[in-house]
């Protein structure tokens, strides 16, 4: 079984059993540790956008971010480290952004915030009393729906650098809109595919380290759907 989020995966808990109760992961200490990385992110972000978009933080955010992330994946022992560190980059490339659209769009991104949240807690809702059952047919529809995102997000900024930008991806037309209503539901459902995944480990009896590679995955999908949503407020306010 695989998860849309590509930071978690089955084999992302396999072989790493702890027999003592005390070391292993849990459900609740993972949701401790999600919401000590979104203020590590909120802190990140504060500084970016006091600052009023220097582009130097909000670019080191960016590629630091992507840096770290990677190094998180490769080394889940690493995570109580690596994750609040990706969080703060996070933080500071997600402030540069936000100042950029609040600036042309005032109220924006209070509406991107509070959607963005809104949509965690409905699909953690929906998930815990089983209205979302995570089966094999819906993981793979989810995750060949992010991999084609992810390809045609590829191909978009293989052509810019170019100067050719592909039709429809950011138009604020019916089609362009909808687009990105597709992305932000499949974004939206990879947090089903991460709920699924974290209970698994806990299940499993994953070592506590697993906590913060959990949290971490959970930040991933979140920054991920609140820049999409954020991108859809754009397009609809340009209309």
């Amino acid at each position: 079984m695989r998860s849309g989020n590509p930071v978690l995966r089955a084999e992302t808990f396999a072989g790493v059993r702890v027999s003592s109760v005390s070391d292993r992961m849990t459900i609740e200490g993972t949701t401790y540790k999600s919401i000590a990385l979104l203020l590590f992110v909120f802190c990140g972000t504060m500084f970016t956008w006091s600052a009023e978009v220097s582009l130097g933080w909000t670019l080191a955010g960016a590629f630091g971010g992507l840096i770290v992330a990677m190094v998180t994946i490769f080394k889940h022992s690493w995570a109580p480290f690596t994750a609040p560190l990706y969080a703060v980059l996070e933080g500071l490339f997600l402030g540069g952004i936000s100042f950029y659209c609040e600036r042309h769009f005032p109220g924006i991104v209070f509406n991107a915030v509070c959607l963005t949240f809104g949509t965690l807690f409905c699909m953690l809702l929906a998930y815990q009393v089983g209205l979302i059952k995570v089966t094999q047919k819906f993981r793979m529809g989810v995750v060949a729906a992010t991999g084609a995102i992810f390809l045609v997000y590829m191909v978009s900024i293989v052509l810019s650098l170019f100067g050719t930008q592909m039709p429809f991806i950011h138009d604020a037309g019916p089609i362009g809109i909808g687009i990105s209503l597709f992305i932000v539901v499949i974004a939206a459902l990879n947090l089903a595919l991460d709920f699924d995944l974290i209970e698994q480990g806990a299940a499993q009896g994953a070592p506590k380290y697993m906590e913060w590679f959990g949290a971490f995955a959970l930040l991933v999908t979140l920054v991920w759907l609140y820049l999409e949503i954020l991108h859809l407020l754009m397009k609809l306010r340009q209309e």
